[in-house]
């Protein structure tokens, strides 16, 4: 039996969404930051000041094994598909460890790892009576113990623009990012002399400091929760392979049954999207659609579950303007009968969580059906592109770089 399905959309705030969705009410937009958002975020933002622990890092005796290990954590947090970030977790916790490693190095690796570092700097600051990490201690009434415990917990991170540019001996200037927006900041240099006495002295950084010579950032974690692409793969073959061939599951699949499959082959970023304090730009991407759709009383429908995907992109500085391969499936299955959909794309910038509810109507067997969608958004994500996109749009623009505000896409048609 043919399915006619036709999806429109509802109220959608979710990333890049393909979606078909039956309007119960007009688009409805979350603009007002101030009733969603919680102030400064939590009460983390209150014990722990990125700049202090920026001021801390900068008086810490650093030595090329401390280098090697952020260097590793951020690399490695880069091949999983993250930012360049080496977050206070694990750097307490598993030294060395990237954001999703699932395997760590063992902690003999490094001499003297860098946590061991920042708790004798902290306990030395505390006995000596001096230093911002002392000073805040003192007016949160905190002990050693208890702002080490809240550094790990805080959510903060090293970032390391442009890391994979490091000589592999030069020593970075420490800075954090204002969170204000600004391009420029003070950082902290560390001045070995020649009897190897050691002084801080302090510089503006800008970004392009920061690509002439290695730049420490000290700020906030923003995607260590999420699963990238780069893992769905890993762990799903289904997803393909970045870069490279489309995996498509046959199982299932009837003698001469045709499987038309959606993909985004690339994605470019035409600029970046927040302050380089801040690190690279995080793009969610949603699809959701109904298919393998066969029920036929109040009973089936209930136990009917839509086809929701859901992964992130993450795009790095040094990539704004290059098309980056993804090859990510974005409906595995597009029946002939399904006409319209809903495409938004939107760069990540925190926020409360919430949610949209949604209808899908489905028609099957000269029936209408609605099946419940729920779809999670952040209540300060930004925009980038959406609108309506049609079956007869994706026959033109297929394999053709298409613009969508600030990003260009490409989209791919696989069958099998």
């Amino acid at each position: 039996m043919k399915q006619n399905l036709r999806f429109i959309p509802l109220c959608f705030g979710m990333a890049c969404m393909v979606l078909m969705l039956a309007a119960l009410s007009c688009e409805v937009l979350d603009d007002d930051i101030e009733e969603h958002a919680s102030p400064q975020d939590s009460i983390v933002t209150d014990v722990i000041g990125l700049d202090e622990v920026a001021e801390l890092f900068s008086t810490l005796p650093i030595t090329h094994s401390h280098l090697n290990e952020v260097h590793d954590a951020v690399t490695s947090s880069s091949g999983n598909g993250y930012d360049e970030e080496y977050t206070m977790k694990n750097l307490f916790e598993a030294p060395g460890a990237g954001v999703g490693e699932r395997e760590t190095k063992a902690e003999a690796a490094y001499d003297n790892p860098l946590r061991e570092l920042l708790e004798a700097g902290v306990r030395a600051q505390m006995a000596a009576d001096t230093g911002a990490v002392t000073k805040a201690m003192g007016r949160r009434e905190m002990t050693a113990d208890e702002y080490l415990a809240a550094l790990m917990s805080s959510g903060i991170q090293v970032y390391w623009p442009f890391s994979e540019e490091w000589d592999g001996t030069s020593m970075p200037v420490i800075t954090y990012d204002p969170e204000d927006g600004s391009e420029v900041n003070i950082g902290y240099e560390m001045i070995i002399g020649d009897d190897g006495s050691r002084r801080v002295q302090e510089v503006i950084v800008d970004e392009a400091t920061a690509m002439e010579r290695p730049v420490w950032v000290v700020n906030r974690n923003s995607d260590a929760e999420y699963t990238t692409l780069e893992l769905l793969r890993r762990e799903d073959p289904d997803w393909g392979e970045g870069g490279g061939s489309i995996i498509v599951s046959k199982s299932g699949l009837t003698g001469g049954q045709t499987v038309r499959t959606l993909v985004l082959k690339d994605f470019t970023m035409k600029r970046n999207f927040d302050s380089w304090f801040a690190g690279a730009s995080e793009f969610f991407v949603k699809t959701g659609s109904v298919e393998d759709f066969t029920a036929s009383t109040e009973a089936e429908l209930r136990l009917y579950n839509p086809l929701v995907t859901d992964f992130m992109i993450v795009v790095k500085r040094s990539q704004v303007g290059e098309p980056v391969p993804f090859n990510a499936i974005l409906v595995s299955d597009w029946i002939d009968g399904l006409d319209d959909c809903a495409f938004m794309i939107t760069e990540d910038d925190g926020g409360t969580k919430e949610k949209w509810d949604l209808e899908a109507i489905v028609k099957y067997n000269s029936k209408s059906y609605g099946v419940d969608i729920s779809i999670p958004f952040n209540s300060r994500d930004d925009v980038v592109w959406r609108g309506m996109l049609s079956k007869k749009w994706f026959r033109k623009n297929i394999d053709v770089p298409a613009q969508f505000g600030d990003v260009e896409l490409t989209f791919g048609l696989q069958e099998y």
